[in-house]
């Protein structure tokens, strides 16, 4: 039986990863692709694929999604991608305040090269990561995906959000259904060294100190990462469709007319950063020093995501705890590093 084909941009990526092993491991062929840029340690980013490369099912492509002839090279010479999880993109909310014009190049060009594959090539379902970083000046909670979302507070938002304008003309124009996944602080093992776990769990090991934003009064849907690729992978089967209620008199910013969705993927449960923390020195066995600091540019002090939606359409809701998870990171971050 011929399987079918899944491409995943960011296959080296923190979540790419979970999720082609996930696809593989379903009977899936997964294309992976990924640029193995130096955005951080690219040590970690061959750890991951190395895992991959032993699925016979798992086919590697060193590419750049910005590279307009490689991503068409790319589905000419595979000829059948039946689905897309584009998860490539310039990651990282404080990092857009220093280095605006990658998330222009990666998250909006990149993500452009894709659509126009996906139009040319008859792909069946383009599924794509959004963020919770969408919901900006919000404070409306929990964050809804059927609020409307024009006021972001970071380039990296305002980039997600624009991808998610995108999809919908290319839905709208051509019929690819798609699919926005607006994840909500993913963590777990092989986690992105320039996020809050992995920087706090190194600082508390080695004993030197961590800044806490906000004085630790900052609230995050904080979500596992093999909760993130079960829904992922039960979503990649059932494209978008449209809403034959969708009224534009009343506009639904969730769906559409057209063959568009958009989805919360929390953890449905915000927790404060000072309990995060407290998780993380119980699962170290050390104390953490804190330099307490105030909210950064960008930064939002809550997020917690309705994920009705998502539980509707797929029967499954992100529910592993902080102390299930955070356990498992530092046991997987204890082993890696020896």
């Amino acid at each position: 039986m011929k399987l079918s084909s899944v491409l995943v941009t960011g296959a080296a990526g923190f979540i790419g990863f979970h999720l082609a092993q996930k696809l593989c491991n379903l009977g899936f062929k997964v294309i992976g692709l990924d640029n193995i840029n130096d955005y951080y340690d690219v040590k970690l980013k061959h750890s991951r694929l190395q895992i991959l490369k032993s699925y016979p099912s798992f086919d590697f492509h060193k590419l750049d999604l910005t590279d307009r002839k490689g991503i068409t090279s790319l589905f000419e010479e595979h000829g059948n991608i039946e689905y897309v999880v584009n998860l490539a993109a310039q990651a990282g909310v404080r990092y857009s305040l220093i280095n605006p014009h990658s998330y222009l190049e990666s998250n909006l060009h990149g993500f452009l090269n894709i659509l126009e594959a996906c139009r040319f090539h008859g792909v069946k379902h383009l599924l794509y990561a959004s963020s919770s970083s969408v919901y900006g000046a919000n404070r409306k909670i929990p964050f809804s995906v059927h609020d409307g979302v024009d006021h972001p507070i970071s380039l990296y938002a305002a980039s997600k959000k624009a991808n998610e304008l995108m999809a919908h003309t290319y839905s709208s124009l051509y019929g690819i259904p798609t699919t926005a996944l607006r994840f909500f602080t993913v963590y777990g093992p092989y986690g992105r060294p320039d996020m809050a776990l992995f920087i706090f769990t190194k600082a508390i090991l080695e004993g030197t100190t961590i800044d806490v934003y906000n004085h630790g009064k900052m609230r995050r849907d904080f979500t596992y990462v093999d909760d993130i690729v079960e829904a992922m992978a039960r979503l990649v089967g059932r494209p978008a469709t449209s809403n034959g209620d969708w009224n534009p008199m009343e506009p639904d910013p969730a769906t559409s007319f057209a063959p568009y969705r958009v989805y919360n993927i929390g953890n449905n449960q915000p927790v404060e950063l000072i309990r995060f923390i407290e998780v993380i020195e119980e699962k170290t066995g050390k104390k953490a020093k804190k330099n307490f600091m105030p909210i950064q540019d960008g930064d939002v002090p809550e997020t917690y995501a309705n994920v009705d939606e998502l539980i509707r359409e797929i029967d499954f809701k992100p529910s592993t705890s902080i102390e299930v998870g955070i356990g498992k990171f530092v046991d997987w971050y204890k082993t890696y590093y020896k």
